[in-house]
């Protein structure tokens, strides 16, 4: 578990970006970004020897779970899951080894789209 290295490695990225993230407390911070025209709240987690990365998509009912079973088939590295009530989250478990800023640039942005192009499949 290299928890310090991770701590600096997403520290100097988030510090980066053009969206502010807020660092909320030793190695856990929150980001929000633009997805489908509404926020996308992320939180970034270095715990347990893992980056965890996790996001609300949607409210319980507004996709199918056939869709993220499907969407989880395809799809490397972030997957869908759901609580008790239906709610809709994107997650995905990084091990800290050989994070460095471009993987960790390759994943974010592979997170978002995820949440964006799910949010455009939710019925109008």
């Amino acid at each position: 578990m290299r928890t310090d290295h991770t701590v600096t490695v997403v520290g100097e990225f988030l510090s980066g970006l053009e969206d502010p993230a807020r660092e909320l407390a030793y190695g856990e911070w929150g980001l929000s970004v633009d997805a489908a025209g509404w926020p996308l709240d992320i939180g970034i987690a270095a715990r347990e020897g893992l980056l965890r990365i996790q996001a609300n998509v949607c409210a319980a009912g507004q996709l199918s779970p056939e869709d993220l079973l499907w969407w989880n088939r395809r799809i490397h590295l972030v997957r869908f899951s759901s609580t008790r009530d239906g709610e809709v989250w994107l997650s995905c478990d990084l091990l800290p080894d050989a994070l460095d800023a471009r993987q960790l640039d390759r994943v974010l942005g592979l997170f978002v789209l995820t949440a964006t192009q799910a949010r455009q499949h939710i019925p109008t």
